[in-house]
């Protein structure tokens, strides 16, 4: 829900905003959207164009980041099948959506016209999409969402964000296959090498999530006690969480137990 009004349009912006200020460097920015962007876009909503594609481009785009003088009424708006609450920061007038699960995301869009079709009172602020991105880490936003009233709305997941915000290219924790999607190595390896050492794990294998993007499958002691089990999982859960790869890499994880064998 929308929350107190911010700033008025021409107050700078604090802390970590401040990196989403205007720059000279778009003084000649007519508020259009980047072609080659919204031809990716255009291809990821029909499944010809994969989310990787679409933020290797928007790390070299120009972005428009919402700024809102006045109190809002409440609203929602549905992203990949999710409503997500508007929301703004009351010292700044940014605005913030926020997901069900209550983690924040930072709407930035292609083009003006875009960002009208979403609210015709928002100023927009042009600033290239990592600074964007180093913005929304600096609040602890975990997302990004493109163009949320269209004509393509994409969320852009917590690790592809922390690598536009270094300067990194993203490497999803998810790799397509002839047979679909599949855990890259090199997250798998790494879910090995933390709950392989827990006590009464036996196996661990790791496969796209049903509620989570990753599903960490691990083979347990037949015979634990419900204490025993809770302890196991707690272990797994500490170590998974202490892990840098798995942290870069994976956007949320879930833990399924399998018979052991």
């Amino acid at each position: 829900m929308t929350e107190a009004a911010g700033a008025g349009a021409g107050k700078a912006l604090p802390g970590h905003l401040r990196s989403i200020q205007p720059t000279s460097q778009f003084a000649g920015d007519d508020g259009s959207a980047d072609a080659e962007l919204a031809e990716l876009l255009a291809g990821h909503a029909t499944g010809k164009v994969t989310l990787r594609e679409v933020v290797a481009r928007l790390a070299v785009t120009r972005v428009l980041v919402p700024v809102l003088a006045e109190l809002e009424v409440a609203e929602t708006v549905e992203v990949d099948g999710q409503e997500l609450h508007v929301d703004k920061e009351a010292s700044s007038g940014v605005v913030a959506l926020q997901a069900p699960d209550g983690r924040r995301a930072l709407p930035v869009f292609t083009s003006v016209e875009a960002m009208r079709a979403w609210r015709t009172t928002a100023r927009p602020v042009p600033v290239e999409a990592p600074r964007a991105a180093l913005s929304a880490v600096g609040e602890d936003w975990a997302l990004l969402v493109i163009d949320p009233a269209g004509p393509v709305t994409v969320t852009v997941p917590r690790p592809a964000v922390w690598a536009l915000a270094q300067g990194k290219e993203w490497m999803p924790a998810l790799v397509p296959t002839a047979d679909g999607l599949t855990v890259d190595d090199e997250v798998l390896a790494a879910v090995r090498l933390a709950a392989e050492p827990v006590q009464h794990v036996v196996r661990v294998g790791a496969q796209p999530g049903r509620t989570a993007e990753v599903a960490v499958v691990l083979g347990i002691d037949a015979g634990l006690d419900r204490a025993g089990l809770d302890s196991v999982l707690r272990q797994v859960n500490a170590r998974l969480g202490a892990s840098d790869v798995v942290a870069e890499r994976v956007d949320s994880l879930e833990l399924r137990i399998a018979a052991a064998r």
